[in-house]
């Protein structure tokens, strides 16, 4: 078994992230869905379509869902799925190392996933000759 991976972000992130992941491990290693919030998406709505993906991805082990942005909609839709019943943990920041990152560790607990993608997505950031 193993984690389930949910992109909820703002329209066009999700997929593209999958897309440039795709191309650079050649497959998903774990079970990933992407669920992708048009500006005048019902937060509600997204709430109650992300808790089926959620459920869908989970087969035992949670769901880890990566938000784009800390504070807006689509991270406080992921924030509130806890309150369904749902065995989640949600990092936001969501970059392209983060991803690579997670999917490169399908082993890994829940618990252990979550900090990978947070170390992976700061790791992932470089400063050119600073």
């Amino acid at each position: 078994m193993s984690v389930g991976v949910l992109l909820l972000t703002h329209e066009a992130m999700g997929a593209a992230l999958v897309s440039a992941a795709r191309h650079v491990l050649g497959r998903l290693p774990l079970p990933l869905d992407v669920i992708e919030m048009d500006p005048a998406a019902d937060p509600d709505e997204t709430l109650t379509e992300a808790a089926l993906h959620a459920r869908g991805l989970d087969h035992g082990e949670g769901v880890l869902v990566l938000t784009d942005l800390y504070g807006a909609t689509p991270c406080n839709v992921a924030q509130r799925l806890p309150a369904l019943g749902l065995n989640m943990h949600c990092v936001s920041g969501l970059n392209l190392p983060m991803l690579l990152r997670v999917l490169n560790y399908p082993e890994q607990s829940l618990d252990e996933l979550a900090q990978t993608a947070a170390s992976g997505g700061r790791g992932g950031i470089f400063i050119d000759h600073a």
